[in-house]
Protein backbone atom coordinates (compact mmCIF):
# COMPACT_ATOMS: atom_id res chain seq x y z
CA UNK A 1 0.00 0.00 0.00
CA UNK A 2 1.22 3.69 -0.79
CA UNK A 3 1.13 6.44 1.34
CA UNK A 4 -1.00 8.48 -1.30
CA UNK A 5 -4.50 7.85 -2.45
CA UNK A 6 -5.43 9.79 -5.02
CA UNK A 7 -8.75 10.49 -3.12
CA UNK A 8 -8.10 13.84 -2.10
CA UNK A 9 -6.78 14.90 -5.58
CA UNK A 10 -10.37 16.64 -6.86
CA UNK A 11 -10.55 18.65 -3.71
CA UNK A 12 -12.16 16.57 -1.02
CA UNK A 13 -11.36 14.24 1.82
CA UNK A 14 -13.01 12.03 3.97
CA UNK A 15 -14.21 12.14 7.95
CA UNK A 16 -14.01 8.80 9.66
CA UNK A 17 -17.43 7.70 8.74
CA UNK A 18 -16.33 7.62 4.97
CA UNK A 19 -18.58 10.99 4.53
CA UNK A 20 -16.79 13.49 1.66
CA UNK A 21 -16.24 16.88 2.22
CA UNK A 22 -14.48 19.74 0.49
CA UNK A 23 -11.11 20.31 2.43
CA UNK A 24 -11.96 24.16 2.74
CA UNK A 25 -14.90 22.68 4.85
CA UNK A 26 -15.13 24.58 8.44
CA UNK A 27 -14.98 20.77 9.97
CA UNK A 28 -11.56 19.88 8.02
CA UNK A 29 -10.09 23.44 8.63
CA UNK A 30 -10.51 22.93 12.55
CA UNK A 31 -9.07 19.44 12.34
CA UNK A 32 -6.02 21.01 10.57
CA UNK A 33 -5.47 24.08 12.95
CA UNK A 34 -5.56 20.94 16.05
CA UNK A 35 -2.82 18.94 13.33
CA UNK A 36 -0.64 22.30 12.92
CA UNK A 37 -0.97 22.99 17.18
CA UNK A 38 0.41 19.29 17.32
CA UNK A 39 3.05 19.97 15.05
CA UNK A 40 4.03 23.62 17.11
CA UNK A 41 4.02 21.12 19.76
CA UNK A 42 6.74 18.76 18.48
CA UNK A 43 8.63 21.86 17.72
CA UNK A 44 8.67 22.82 21.43
CA UNK A 45 9.56 19.64 22.74
CA UNK A 46 12.72 19.43 20.47
CA UNK A 47 13.62 23.22 21.78
CA UNK A 48 14.94 21.85 24.88
CA UNK A 49 12.01 21.96 27.28
CA UNK A 50 12.61 20.72 30.65
CA UNK A 51 11.58 16.97 31.96
CA UNK A 52 8.28 17.93 33.35
CA UNK A 53 7.01 20.36 30.69
CA UNK A 54 8.14 17.78 27.83
CA UNK A 55 5.91 15.51 30.27
CA UNK A 56 3.34 17.33 29.89
CA UNK A 57 4.26 18.50 26.44
CA UNK A 58 3.87 15.10 25.08
CA UNK A 59 0.33 14.25 27.03
CA UNK A 60 -1.29 17.54 24.99
CA UNK A 61 0.28 15.93 22.19
CA UNK A 62 -1.86 12.59 22.50
CA UNK A 63 -4.82 14.35 23.64
CA UNK A 64 -4.65 16.76 20.32
CA UNK A 65 -4.75 13.30 18.41
CA UNK A 66 -8.54 12.60 20.65
CA UNK A 67 -9.34 16.27 19.67
CA UNK A 68 -9.23 15.71 16.23
CA UNK A 69 -10.66 12.06 15.95
CA UNK A 70 -13.64 14.00 17.69
CA UNK A 71 -13.73 16.72 14.81
CA UNK A 72 -13.30 13.89 12.06
CA UNK A 73 -16.04 11.78 13.24
CA UNK A 74 -19.06 14.14 13.73
CA UNK A 75 -21.43 10.72 14.22
CA UNK A 76 -19.23 9.54 16.75
CA UNK A 77 -18.86 6.04 14.64
CA UNK A 78 -15.52 5.59 16.10
CA UNK A 79 -14.90 8.36 19.10
CA UNK A 80 -17.10 5.77 21.49
CA UNK A 81 -15.59 2.60 21.09
CA UNK A 82 -11.70 4.05 21.29
CA UNK A 83 -10.48 4.69 25.26
CA UNK A 84 -7.54 7.00 23.93
CA UNK A 85 -10.13 9.24 22.29
CA UNK A 86 -12.22 10.31 25.53
CA UNK A 87 -11.96 13.76 26.60
CA UNK A 88 -14.36 14.71 29.07
CA UNK A 89 -14.55 16.99 32.51
CA UNK A 90 -11.59 15.23 34.08
CA UNK A 91 -9.31 15.96 30.69
CA UNK A 92 -10.30 19.60 31.64
CA UNK A 93 -9.79 19.25 35.29
CA UNK A 94 -6.30 17.85 34.76
CA UNK A 95 -5.61 21.03 32.19
CA UNK A 96 -7.30 23.42 34.85
CA UNK A 97 -4.76 21.52 37.56
CA UNK A 98 -1.91 22.08 35.73
CA UNK A 99 -2.62 25.64 35.41
CA UNK A 100 -2.95 25.95 38.45
CA UNK A 101 0.61 24.49 39.68
CA UNK A 102 2.51 26.50 36.98
CA UNK A 103 0.40 29.99 37.48
CA UNK A 104 1.04 29.69 41.73
CA UNK A 105 5.12 29.68 41.09
CA UNK A 106 5.30 32.62 38.47
CA UNK A 107 5.73 36.49 39.14
CA UNK A 108 2.10 37.69 39.18
CA UNK A 109 1.03 39.03 35.68
CA UNK A 110 0.34 42.92 36.04
CA UNK A 111 0.11 43.86 32.15
CA UNK A 112 0.23 41.99 28.78
CA UNK A 113 3.21 40.15 27.70
CA UNK A 114 4.71 40.34 23.99
CA UNK A 115 4.77 36.56 22.82
CA UNK A 116 8.53 35.40 23.06
CA UNK A 117 11.40 35.08 25.71
CA UNK A 118 13.48 32.18 24.40
CA UNK A 119 12.86 29.50 21.96
CA UNK A 120 10.62 27.19 24.15
CA UNK A 121 8.56 30.28 25.52
CA UNK A 122 8.27 31.66 21.56
CA UNK A 123 7.27 28.28 20.63
CA UNK A 124 4.60 27.76 23.29
CA UNK A 125 2.93 31.09 22.48
CA UNK A 126 2.60 30.13 19.28
CA UNK A 127 1.16 27.23 19.62
CA UNK A 128 -1.24 29.19 22.12
CA UNK A 129 -1.96 31.37 19.23
CA UNK A 130 -2.56 28.68 17.07
CA UNK A 131 -4.83 26.79 19.80
CA UNK A 132 -7.03 30.14 19.67
CA UNK A 133 -7.24 29.79 15.93
CA UNK A 134 -8.34 26.12 16.27
CA UNK A 135 -11.12 27.07 19.13
CA UNK A 136 -12.54 30.03 16.49
CA UNK A 137 -12.87 27.52 14.18
CA UNK A 138 -14.50 24.92 16.32
CA UNK A 139 -16.92 27.04 17.69
CA UNK A 140 -17.83 27.96 14.23
CA UNK A 141 -19.53 24.77 13.50
CA UNK A 142 -21.76 25.41 16.39
CA UNK A 143 -21.95 24.07 19.65
CA UNK A 144 -24.51 21.62 19.11
CA UNK A 145 -21.85 20.38 16.62
CA UNK A 146 -18.71 19.42 19.03
CA UNK A 147 -18.73 17.81 22.38
CA UNK A 148 -19.17 20.29 24.73
CA UNK A 149 -16.38 18.79 27.02
CA UNK A 150 -14.35 19.27 23.59
CA UNK A 151 -14.50 23.14 23.87
CA UNK A 152 -13.75 23.28 27.23
CA UNK A 153 -10.59 21.54 26.38
CA UNK A 154 -9.26 23.19 23.89
CA UNK A 155 -10.29 27.13 25.44
CA UNK A 156 -8.42 25.87 28.92
CA UNK A 157 -5.76 24.26 26.88
CA UNK A 158 -4.41 27.68 25.20
CA UNK A 159 -4.72 29.03 29.18
CA UNK A 160 -2.47 26.17 29.91
CA UNK A 161 -0.13 26.92 26.75
CA UNK A 162 0.12 30.72 28.12
CA UNK A 163 1.23 29.40 31.52
CA UNK A 164 3.77 26.82 29.79
CA UNK A 165 5.45 29.74 28.27
CA UNK A 166 5.94 31.72 30.92
CA UNK A 167 7.06 28.90 33.00
CA UNK A 168 9.50 27.98 30.31
CA UNK A 169 10.68 31.90 30.35
CA UNK A 170 10.88 31.89 33.83
CA UNK A 171 12.86 28.46 34.63
CA UNK A 172 15.26 29.74 31.61
CA UNK A 173 15.76 33.32 32.93
CA UNK A 174 14.45 34.56 29.55
CA UNK A 175 13.13 37.78 29.56
CA UNK A 176 9.30 38.64 29.41
CA UNK A 177 8.99 41.87 27.62
CA UNK A 178 5.88 43.96 29.11
CA UNK A 179 3.13 45.60 26.62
Amino acid sequence: MTLYTCTGDKGETSLVDGTRLSKSDNRVAAYGDIDELNAILGIALVSGLDSEIADIVIKLQNDLFAVGCHLADPRKKVTERIAKTTLDASSVMRLEGWIDAFDADLPPLRHFLLPGGGIGGAVLHMARAVCRRAERKIVGLGLEAVPPDLLKYVNRLSDLLFVLARAVNDRCDNHEREW
